[in-house]
């Protein structure tokens, strides 16, 4: 069974006196938190390297580097910098010493003795703040998966306004123009690759060609129209043939042609 990382927060006390570090963990005791024990300030700075601390108790007076040294270079370092300090020093001790504590970067500046009750509530704080900033990191990181998840390649969208209508047929300027200024289409123009006029009836059926369509019926006043022009064309041939000359007699030669043409048109149409 995988046992879960303990998080809670430590508390690192750094002292040169046995005396003192016995004393600070009998005060801190009641707290229920793991206390580490430094006898310098070099010792302090590879346990904060090594461990992660909520906050820091640090004794001005050491041999070596100093209270103040020791909190200067662990607010030097991106992995400690946010670490709480409190520095702690004895009665008689400079007036400057609180001024140059809080200029290295520490939280806060006791003088021994202090009242018990008062450091386990300056050290509960600091220990309430680093639960909190732990829940909030967490909680950012649970938002930041959620995110990633959602904007993962691969994931469709839902189909907005215009992806609904991509395929549907486009409305083309024609069908936005009056009935009355539409182009009328000519008559005998038919679709790409048909024939816009009927076939001449003598000609022979072409291979492969559609079939014809049905020719409209006409109307009564076609039939007679047809009528017309037949009897027409006969006065105009028998006048020609009357006359002289070669050319008279070629053209009245056409003009037959044209009578029987026209007289096929009728029995075709039915009249």
């Amino acid at each position: 069974m995988t046992t879960a990382p303990d998080t809670s927060p430590s508390i690192l006390i750094v002292d040169d006196m046995e005396e003192n570090l016995v004393a600070l963990e009998a005060v801190l005791g009641s707290l229920t938190q793991k206390v580490v024990r430094a006898r310098s300030g070099e010792e302090a700075l590879k346990a904060m390297l090594r461990e992660e601390f909520a906050v820091v108790l640090i004794d001005v007076l050491m041999p070596g580097m100093n209270g103040f040294e020791t909190a200067a270079n662990i607010k030097g370092l991106d992995q400690t910098k946010d670490v709480p300090i409190i520095l702690l020093t004895g009665a008689s001790v400079d007036p400057n010493y609180a001024y140059r504590g809080y200029t290295v970067g520490a939280a806060d500046f006791l003088i021994k003795p202090f009242d018990p009750w008062l450091l386990r509530t300056k050290v509960n704080v600091f220990l309430d703040l680093f639960r909190k900033n732990r829940q909030l990191a967490a909680q950012a990181e649970q938002l930041k998966r959620l995110l990633t998840s959602d904007e993962a390649p691969g994931a469709e969208a839902a189909p907005g306004p215009a992806a609904a209508s991509t395929g549907a047929a486009a409305p083309t300027v024609a069908a936005s123009t009056p009935a009355a200024e539409k182009p009328q289409k000519p008559p005998g123009s038919g679709k790409a690759g048909q024939p816009t006029t009927a076939p001449h009836p003598d000609l022979p059926p072409v291979p492969g060609a559609p079939e014809p369509a049905e020719p409209p019926q006409p109307a009564a006043g076609d039939a007679s129209r047809l009528a017309e022009v037949a009897g027409q064309l006969a006065e105009v041939e028998l006048l020609l043939r009357d006359a002289e000359g070669p050319d008279k007699s070629r053209l009245a030669d056409r003009i037959a042609d044209l009578e029987q043409a026209v007289g096929r048109l009728m029995v075709t149409r039915g009249t």
